[in-house]
């Protein structure tokens, strides 16, 4: 018996599982046939498509790393300008501080150097839209429970309401901001980004001076074998 094959088909169902948690195939065999069918479909149509895949200076040697680089950075500031729209009428100074009140209302309180993590920011620069957000009122301080020399940053019902006011704007930005991607490719884009932000993540949290940053990071993932 081949114990591999038994394991390799084992792990397919197991994704099969996952992946069909709204149901659209199926709990039977036919449906994990289906699944594994579509499956094998959208990866083949992948590959023809990115075998053609093109960009900006290809022809002339520029490496696929270079286009994905230069492209995240347009992306990055096309979005800013939208959200710089959606704030234009409001108390907000800049994007980041609705993006900071939007954290703490979908994941609770949490202490100043938590909040300045999950935004990706440099601890002066997060302190300075947390202080921000203290002046108008839209945020507050407690003690932790589990630790009195911790404070907890808070939402206030402040805060809460003038988020909500601007949500409106906020969504808009956001729907423009993926443009014309259909669903599909949306949730593509987000699977290729969440294993990017998985790689990035940990690297950006060991703190590595910024001199030494790259040569570690090549060092440690062998880039060079790539």
């Amino acid at each position: 018996m081949d114990f591999d094959l038994i394991k390799d088909t084992v792990t397919l169902l197991e994704e099969f599982n996952l992946s069909n948690k709204n149901a659209s195939y199926p709990s039977t065999i036919d449906g994990f046939k289906a699944w594994v069918f579509d499956q094998e479909s959208q990866k083949q149509n992948y590959e023809n498509m990115t075998a053609d895949t093109n960009w900006e200076g290809k022809e002339h040697g520029r490496s696929a790393e270079s286009a994905i680089t230069t492209l995240l950075l347009h992306l990055n500031r096309y979005a800013k300008s939208y959200s710089k729209s959606a704030i234009s009428d409001s108390d907000f100074s800049t994007q980041e501080d609705f993006i900071y009140l939007i954290n703490l209302k979908a994941f609770g309180a949490m202490s100043k150097i938590d909040l300045i993590k999950k935004n990706i920011h440099e601890k002066p620069v997060g302190i300075l839209i947390i202080n921000r957000l203290l002046k108008h009122g839209w945020i507050q301080q407690t003690d932790s429970v589990q630790d009195k020399r911790i404070k907890l940053i808070n939402i206030t019902e402040k805060g809460l309401k003038v988020l909500e006011n601007q949500m409106g704007k906020i969504r808009q930005a956001t729907k423009i901001v993926s443009g014309n991607l259909y669903h599909s490719e949306k949730m593509e884009l987000i699977r290729i980004l969440n294993k990017l932000d998985q790689f990035h993540h940990p690297i950006y949290h060991k703190n590595i001076d910024s001199k030494d940053l790259i040569e570690t990071v090549y060092k440690d993932f062998s880039f060079e074998n790539n």
